[in-house]
């Protein structure tokens, strides 16, 4: 159960949120890095890229995949091909920067382990996705929420839970929300 009562900043930051999430065309070590240096683990990592089953990305996010990936002009050799021929009519090689992809084809609006599903058919829209059916460590865990629903979100729920606790406010800073639909200003 997510704890009840936490402190909530009053205002937002582009630029401190960004400084601790990983680019769409991070390496794998990269990532675990971020994610170790904030007290996340691998499981942590690979189970919080689930949330990817949820939402788009644009087009500059990862057209690198699609026609550069090695910076010799080239495609991602590891994307599934039809798949990259989809990407490539909606990203095109310049241009379309906004265009919107779905980072999860096949239920973008779901909350599910289709994610994972679509990262063992090497279908992960961004780089940073798709690292983790590469690795062996994190290919296990890969196969194991792409079998077992259940198992990703009980994993995802505990390493949210355990990501909230992160330096959490304390004392008079921010305020606790009685209403979380509520802009305060």
């Amino acid at each position: 159960m997510v704890p009840l009562g936490r402190r909530d900043s009053r205002s937002a930051s582009l630029s401190g949120s960004n400084n601790n999430i990983p680019a769409p065309n991070n390496t794998f070590n990269t990532i675990l890095s971020t994610f170790t240096n904030q007290g996340l683990d691998l499981t942590d990592l690979v189970a919080l890229s689930g949330s990817h089953t949820i939402g788009f990305s644009r087009c500059t996010s990862f057209r690198q995949r699609l026609y550069n990936q090695s910076g010799n002009g080239s495609p991602d050799i590891t994307l599934e091909q039809s798949y990259a021929t989809n990407l490539r009519q909606r990203c095109p090689p310049s241009g379309g920067d906004q265009n919107l992809s779905e980072l999860d084809i096949n239920s973008a609006g779901k909350f599910d382990n289709s994610y994972f599903k679509n990262l063992i058919e090497n279908m992960g829209l961004l780089n940073s996705d798709q690292v983790f059916s590469s690795n062996e460590e994190s290919s296990e865990l890969v196969k194991t929420y792409a079998e077992d629903q259940e198992e990703f979100f009980e994993q995802f729920a505990e390493s949210m839970i355990k990501m909230g606790n992160l330096s959490p406010l304390t004392g008079s800073s921010g305020e606790i929300r009685k209403n979380c639909r509520k802009i305060n200003s």
